[in-house]
Parts: structure tokens; C-alpha cells; sequence
């Protein structure tokens, strides 16, 4: 069985087998994510996508502040039903692609490309390239990538993960040709109690910022 349709079937099991409240990365707010968008001031119009967004809330509080051009992207189609329920009638004012990312050929621009926690699963150096040339092909303006920090796991869900510093998330990118504007770290609190440690970076392209 190849590696992609092993990854895939990892994730639908773990969305049609586990509530919110059952896995970690759960966030009712997701408030570094918000606070990079709202500090560059990123345009209401602007053609966002979400990678890996699973059933992330991030699309509700986009669509509540008035975002209208929002695309999410994720490996498991159960977790996009699971948002599209929650949404309700909102869910159709959001494009919906079940597909892995490192298959995503995007045939729009893109003003943001947000991914908190897709990232970390590219462990080898072949994946990680794909993953940036997809990138560099899908955005015209900005990227904010939120990923393990080296102080958090070394896995998510039973899969390894690659951690990174400030320093190698700013490599990754800037070899692939973006800017790098700033890097955050957050602790996320899970819904079991626990502290995982995030970096987050944004990054721009040459062809401008907001």
C-alpha cells in the first residue's frame, strides 16, 4: 500500500473515531493564528486557504469577521463533513478540497496560505520540497506556517514529526525563496491538560505584502 493512501486512511480513522475534545490539537480559539491575521491587516477579499484544516475553527471566526474567499484543504474528508456540519448554511460561502497537500496543483493565486500543524508531518527532505514548491506556486502574498517547536512533541497522533527552531523554519522558507517577517512561539494547551510548544513564522514572497 503506498505511503499516501496509508496517510489518508490514518486520518479518516482518527476523524471518524475521536471527538474534538479527544485529540490535541483542538482549539476553540485559535488565537495565534487570529493575531497574525489581524496584525497585517490581511484584506476581507483576500483569497485565503487553510491547510490541514481539518475541522479547525479558524474558519468559523474567519467567516464571522467577514472573510469571503476562504478555501480550506485537508487529507480527510471526514473532517471537512465534520466542519461543514458545525457550520451549518455558512459552510457553503467556503471551498472545500479533500486531498492531501503534497498532490495540491493550485490553479488560483492565493493572498494568505495558513497551516498550523500540516507542515510537521513532511519528515523527509523529498516531502519538504514538494510541500514549498506547492507553496511558491499557490502564493502571491503571505504564508504563516505554525509547526512543533523543539521544545514540544516528536510526534502527533502516533505519526513522527520534523520540529523546528526559529532559525530552521526560517531556512525552509527562505531557501524557497520567501521573506521572512517575524516568529512567535505559543503553548497550546490540549484538551487533556497538556502543554505543546509551537513556533510559528510568517513569511512574504517577492511579489509584496499586505
Amino acid at each position: 500500500m503506498q505511503v499516501k493512501t496509508i496517510r489518508k486512511e490514518h486520518w479518516e480513522t482518527i476523524y471518524q473515531t475521536k471527538q474534538p475534545n479527544q485529540v490535541s490539537w483542538t482549539q476553540e480559539v485559535p488565537v495565534m493564528s487570529l493575531d497574525f491575521i489581524h496584525q497585517y491587516q490581511i484584506p476581507k477579499t483576500a483569497a485565503i486557504i487553510d491547510i490541514g484544516g481539518g475541522d479547525s475553527k479558524l474558519v468559523d471566526h474567519l467567516l464571522k469577521e467577514g472573510y469571503s474567499n476562504i478555501t480550506v484543504l485537508d487529507i480527510s474528508e471526514a473532517a471537512l463533513e465534520r466542519a461543514k456540519k458545525r457550520l451549518g448554511p455558512d459552510a457553503s460561502k467556503v471551498k472545500w478540497l479533500v486531498q492531501d497537500v503534497l498532490d495540491f496543483h493550485p490553479t488560483v493565486q492565493y493572498d494568505l496560505w495558513h497551516d498550523r500543524a500540516a507542515f510537521h508531518f513532511q519528515t523527509d527532505p523529498s516531502q519538504i520540497n514538494q510541500y514549498l514548491n506547492c507553496v511558491k506556486d499557490a502564493v502571491q502574498g503571505m504564508v504563516i506556517v505554525g509547526t512543533f517547536s523543539k521544545d514540544g512533541p516528536q510526534k502527533c497522533s502516533g505519526l513522527e514529526i520534523r520540529q523546528y527552531d526559529e532559525q530552521n523554519m526560517k531556512q525552509q522558507f527562505e531557501t524557497a525563496g520567501f521573506q521572512n517577517i517575524e516568529c512567535k512561539r505559543e503553548d497550546h494547551l490540549t484538551p487533556s491538560g497538556a502543554v505543546q510548544n509551537f513556533v510559528f513564522c510568517s513569511f512574504t514572497t517577492k511579489k509584496g505584502r499586505f
